[in-house]
């Protein structure tokens, strides 16, 4: 009798994390989250509006810092880290995507997916611009290459968007409202990248959404009610 499938590894972990504001009536935007992401797994964080979905996400992307508990990368937990180190941290093993592109405007596509890979200096430049050119070609986007954001529509811009969260080939890709600006014709086209991601490059893709319809085609489903975690699972 064939054995038990192997435990997928575990790439990003949140320990009973809190988040208040301290303020003069201190609010608590997520309150004692434990969760574990798997490589490869494609999830979405779902909820009413205001209910910590992307507060959590932020968290868990390094962009705030929890009041109580833990974040761990690749099993390494990241609070202590001065800011440099998460700053690298982010650029090596995070992607991020949101509603908005941030693509910025003075720049071509190509510059822009560029940017992540010159900050982190991995590769030399002759290397990044051929990485940067397969991304756009990837995503069906290398004819626009040499183009700025102004000259795209909106899903051509978000599927340029996502080519620079990939630059430094971050093992997880965190999403917030991806497909809030777009039609449902490429908000499907966005989702069934992210999809590929995860099943074929065995990224771990972990999305925000209001889309009900979307967030159903995600191998699991998170449900944040003030700030808890009220659900989780397929």
């Amino acid at each position: 009798m064939a054995g038990a499938a192997p435990a997928r590894r575990v790439v990003l972990e949140a320990r009973g994390v809190t988040r208040t504001l301290d303020e003069e009536v201190p609010v608590t935007l997520v309150r004692d989250v434990t969760l574990a992401f798997t490589a490869g797994e494609f999830a979405a964080v779902i909820g009413p509006s205001g209910s910590g979905k992307s507060s959590l996400l932020y968290l868990l992307g390094l962009l705030d810092t929890p009041t109580a508990g833990e974040v761990l990368i690749e099993g390494r937990e990241v609070g202590a880290l001065a800011e440099a180190e998460r700053a690298r941290l982010r650029l090596a093993h995070l992607g991020f995507v949101f509603q908005f592109h941030f693509l910025l405007p003075e720049f071509t596509l190509l510059a822009n997916v560029l940017i992540p890979m010159r900050r982190l200096g991995r590769l030399g430049g002759a290397e990044a611009a051929a990485r940067a050119a397969a991304l756009l070609d990837r995503l069906g986007l290398a004819e626009h290459a040499h183009k700025r954001p102004d000259q795209l529509s909106g899903g051509q811009r978000q599927r340029a968007a996502i080519a620079r969260a990939l630059a430094n080939d971050p093992p997880i890709l965190l999403a917030d409202e991806p497909t809030g600006n777009l039609d449902t014709a490429n908000s499907r086209i966005v989702y069934d990248i992210f999809a590929g991601l995860a099943r074929e490059q065995d990224k771990t893709v972990i999305t925000v959404t209001h889309d009900m319809e979307l967030a159903a085609r995600t191998d699991r489903r998170i449900r944040i009610v003030d700030g808890r975690i009220a659900e989780d699972g397929v």
